[in-house]
């Protein structure tokens, strides 16, 4: 009976690959490492796109960004009212830079437009609609800005854990 269970398991985890075209990749590298996705991305996000999970692999991202930023400014807000509360350029709860000078007081705005935008055009659908198809690429360009994101409060001296 196991062996038949691993035998299914491992069929069905096989499927999670047919949309996405291997000879597109130039190495033998996961997609991942060639999209540098950020290695403190929850385990749970690559094995749903190892899967074929696209949007379910999107929406674990964004709700890790999401909970990130909120643990870090110490906020019980979340989503686009969050990002819009934590790096508003007037007063925010996480600086990505000192906001001295228009051109910093713009890249906070900026990006608090980013981290708000994401959650609601990227996040949200993923996770109050059912029908949301997205290919492999698109799942990756999602966790790239997700990954910007994190990298970005890095860069800014706010530490995020993971690997």
């Amino acid at each position: 009976m196991d062996d038949s269970l691993g035998a299914f398991e491992r069929i069905v985890r096989s499927l999670g690959h047919l949309g996405y075209v291997e000879e597109q990749r130039t190495s033998a590298e996961h997609p991942f490492e060639i999209r540098n996705i950020h290695p403190a991305l929850p385990i749970a996000v690559r094995e749903l796109f190892d899967d074929g999970h696209y949007p379910q692999a999107t929406f674990e991202a964004f709700k890790f960004v999401d909970k990130e930023v909120a643990r870090l400014a110490a906020h019980a807000e979340s989503g686009f009212k969050l990002m819009m509360a934590v790096f508003s350029e007037t007063f925010p709860l996480l600086k990505l830079n000192p906001c001295g000078t228009a051109s910093e007081k713009d890249e906070q705005k900026g990006f608090q437009f980013l981290f708000a935008g994401s959650m609601m055009a990227i996040r949200n659908p993923r996770g109050h609609e059912y029908a949301v198809h997205d290919s492999p690429d698109e799942c990756l360009d999602h966790l790239a800005l997700a990954s910007l994101l994190l990298r970005r409060l890095q860069a800014a001296g706010h530490k995020i854990p993971g690997k």
